[in-house]
């Protein structure tokens, strides 16, 4: 039987456990020995990062094969026009690769949303949206570069689910532990 963590990862944690200077890592919030996270967010990217002490199940849920849909809710600057979130949904060119197609719609500001530290810029004169984005790839940045293509650049990214398992209730720093067959 297997172990999983779903872990809420905070703003300027890096995805290991080992310290990077400047950040906190996953050995400040996770004590549990023999884990190991199964894919990566940024450390100014905040939300779901699973960790498993098996490494059949890692590959499974980290291996771009297996083609693990991963959701975000991204606050963008501007408010995305349909065009925008058209070329989202087709697929576009990032530097030298083509993005997959991705689900891409407008989203209310996530209910329940915790504070960001430190807090997200705020221009008096532009306004920010909410977009729920679903890929099935993982490319570094990938988001980020996504959106800052269509002209909307990500001011926060919050990755809300992968595949089955996500957020709910999870506050920033806390996590669960599931056991899976």
């Amino acid at each position: 039987m297997a172990r999983l963590i779903l872990f809420n990862k905070p703003y300027g944690v890096v995805c290991q456990f080992t310290a990077v200077s400047g950040h906190c890592s996953l050995k400040d919030y996770i004590s549990l020995p023999g884990f190991y996270a199964a894919g990566r967010l940024d450390a100014d990217s905040e939300g779901l990062i699973i960790l498993t002490d098996n490494g059949r199940v890692q590959n499974r849920i980290s291996h771009p094969k297996y083609k693990l849909p991963k959701t975000y809710w991204v606050q963008v600057e501007g408010v995305p026009t349909d065009m925008a979130l058209q070329q989202l949904r087709r697929g576009l060119k990032i530097k030298d690769y083509t993005t997959q197609p991705a689900k891409a719609d407008l989203m209310s500001a996530p209910e329940n949303l915790w504070p960001r530290t430190p807090p997200v810029r705020f221009r008096k004169h532009i306004p920010t949206a909410w977009i729920t984005l679903t890929i099935q790839e993982g490319k570094n940045r990938q988001v980020r570069r996504m959106t800052a293509a269509v002209g909307y650049p990500t001011l926060r990214l919050i990755r809300f689910a992968i595949g089955d398992y996500s957020l709910n209730d999870l506050a920033p720093g806390c996590w669960r532990l599931l056991h899976i067959r």
